[in-house]
């Protein structure tokens, strides 16, 4: 009788090893990828945020800043209680609101920032509301004299609004609220502003084109030798959702500040815009040179 004896076989250690490391090689690759998946998807979060935000303040303060100096004695809609002639006169030669303009609220204004802070940006004009969207004590379908003011508080652009007849002492405040602010953005790095005027002398004719760009604190002399803003150019530093590995971080030059150089881990974006002030253009296109 035969005896068939069957031969049983394993792996060898040197194949088990090889198995391992290509096990091992193989894991370390699916990690690898999740981990570039979730720092791409992070990456991905934090431009959408910083471009989201971007585009939403620019267009907002575009939209509100190009309609200083705006004031129509002939609109249906204008409150009248007072004189709009006298008070046309006055929002029209005073479209950039600087602090001392109104007595009673001297720090409502715009201001420049010291060494390389944030600027702030107040204008005047007609409108049916103020930039928080209040209507401070008009009728529903009444336009009156507001001032919005744009700022930073810590990291927040935020904006308040008055009744300009309140400001220059001829009315007591209605609907008031303290004139609390409200946030447009926020993670604002840095804030910064610079004012296109013109001169008629200056230009020598009725062009109103921007003799030269300067900030807040040079505006007081300029308008009181005739000069008027009639442009605005604003620059927005904005950082990004989350923690986000970049290798050389770039450096951003706001205007006419120093470069910034962030040191956070984060994504950082720059938004500028250069804003024509058509109602004041057409202002100083009717003066005589």
């Amino acid at each position: 009788m035969t005896r068939l004896h069957a031969r049983q076989q394993g792996f060898s250690l040197v194949e088990i090893m090889i198995t391992l490391a290509l096990g091992l090689l193989i894991s370390g690759a699916i990690v690898q990828v999740l981990v570039s998946n979730s720092l791409t998807e992070r990456l991905n979060r934090s431009i959408a945020s910083t471009q989201e935000s971007g585009r939403f303040i620019i267009t907002r303060l575009r939209n509100e800043l190009i309609m200083a100096g705006r004031y129509d004695p002939l609109s249906p809609t204008l409150n009248r209680d007072l004189d709009p002639v006298a008070e046309g006169a006055y929002v029209m030669n005073h479209p950039i609101v600087l602090p001392g303009d109104f007595a009673a609220f001297a720090d409502v204004g715009s201001s420049q920032g010291a060494a390389g802070s944030n600027d702030r940006v107040a204008v005047a004009m007609v409108a049916s509301s103020d930039c928080r969207g209040l209507k401070l004590g008009y009728g529903v379908n009444e336009e009156f004299y507001v001032v919005n003011e744009y700022f930073v508080e810590g990291t927040q652009l935020k904006c308040r609004g008055f009744d300009g007849r309140v400001l220059r002492g001829q009315k007591v405040a209605v609907g008031h609220d303290n004139h609390a602010s409200v946030t447009l953005v926020d993670e604002v790095q840095s804030f910064q502003v610079l004012y296109g005027y013109t001169n008629n002398v200056l230009t020598g004719d009725n062009s109103a084109r921007p003799v030269s760009y300067v900030t807040a604190d040079q505006l007081a002399a300029i308008i009181a030798n005739n000069g008027q803003v009639v442009a605005i150019r604003l620059a927005v530093l904005l950082k990004g959702d989350g923690e986000v590995s970049i290798n050389n971080t770039p450096r951003f030059k706001l205007l006419n500040e120093t470069a910034i150089n962030p040191t956070e881990p984060r994504l950082f974006k720059q938004f500028e815009t250069t804003i024509t002030l058509r109602n004041v253009k057409n202002f100083m296109r009717s003066r005589k040179v």
